[in-house]
């Protein structure tokens, strides 16, 4: 995994809504599959994913909304409530849905600090997008127990026995 800077502040274009992660992330996800080319309204969604406590709202109002995915599960979207630039989101991922937060590495201060750990689903990745040669991807998802540093399991594995769930 890539090495990244432990806190980070983020938010909207309008600047009403500021954020801060508290920690490295626990993975980049570089998403190709064909609900985040609609959502994103481009060809992939690059997100970290932070527990939900380690990511503070340090001003502003957001709003949350709800919209479909390709599972059938949805995924709720934090928006800044004035300029609805979608800071991060919540997905299901085995019923963790309020316990990660998913930050849109894009509305980050300095998103040059957050490269894809993996490219996912990259089974419907657009044709002219080309990956870095020894960049991880996977043709749909991943082995989270294979793909995750050390540091992220161990840290999942709190997630999981606070939410009484595994999914690893």
């Amino acid at each position: 995994m890539t090495n990244h800077s432990i806190a980070s502040e983020g938010g909207c274009i309008c600047g009403h809504v500021r954020y801060q992660v508290s920690s490295d992330p626990l993975i980049v996800h570089c998403c190709h599959c064909r609900g985040c080319q609609k959502n994103s309204g481009t060809a992939f969604a690059l997100n970290a994913l932070f527990e939900a406590d380690r990511v503070t709202l340090l001003s502003g109002e957001v709003e949350e909304i709800t919209v479909p995915t390709p599972s059938g599960t949805g995924q709720d979207i934090t928006r800044c409530a004035k300029c609805k630039i979608a800071v991060w989101s919540n997905y299901n991922m085995g019923g963790l849905r309020e316990n990660i937060r998913f930050i849109r590495v894009g509305t980050l201060d300095d998103p040059d600090q957050m490269p894809p750990d993996v490219h996912i689903y990259t089974c419907s990745k657009q044709p002219w997008v080309r990956l870095p040669e020894n960049d991880r991807r996977a043709e749909t998802f991943y082995e989270i127990s294979e793909t995750w540093s050390p540091e992220a399991l161990a840290r999942l594995a709190i997630i999981e026995t606070s939410a009484g769930i595994k999914i690893s």
